[in-house]
């Protein structure tokens, strides 16, 4: 029997430093996002990025590093401000989870295992890199390890 190969694309990765400006995602929306956070921040400079995100479409961020469980709420908080503390429309319903004891890779298998959305199809994927300084290479490395060995990555 022939194994079958299925192609998974790379995450679109966006550094952000925390006091710069916030890049274009220049992603379909809507999408999830992965925020790495390689360096604490401010609860300001959080509700920023957290704002930024929600107003992108992003519909399910999942945090990993430092304080993960502080952008969980970072991102609620944003929705909850986004639609004046009332009712959200299940289609803009954005569900957060943080990853406080496992790797990236663990991290990256969630997302593209289980991150899903009630109402939308979550086809893009977007790592949020809060850091001092861009790593890309480590980032795609971690998506690479997640990846089983029936997929595989685009060139």
């Amino acid at each position: 029997m022939r194994e079958v190969q299925i192609d998974v694309p790379p995450p679109l990765y966006r550094h952000v430093d925390p006091d710069g400006t916030l890049p274009a995602l220049a992603a379909c929306a809507p999408f999830r996002a992965v925020i790495v956070a390689d360096v604490p921040v401010t609860p300001a400079q959080q509700s920023r990025i957290s704002d930024w995100l929600v107003a992108a479409d992003c519909l399910y961020a999942m945090a990993w590093g430092i304080d993960a469980s502080s952008w969980d709420d970072a991102v609620d908080w944003s929705v909850l401000e986004r639609f004046n503390y009332g009712d959200i429309p299940k289609r803009s319903f954005v569900l957060t989870t943080w990853h406080d004891d496992e790797t990236l890779s663990e991290v990256f298998d969630f997302a593209l295992r289980l991150a899903s959305h009630e109402v939308e199809p979550l086809d893009e994927l977007i790592v949020i890199h809060v850091a001092a300084e861009a790593d890309p290479d480590r980032i795609h490395a971690a998506f690479r390890a997640a990846l089983p060995p029936e997929f595989k990555e685009h060139p």
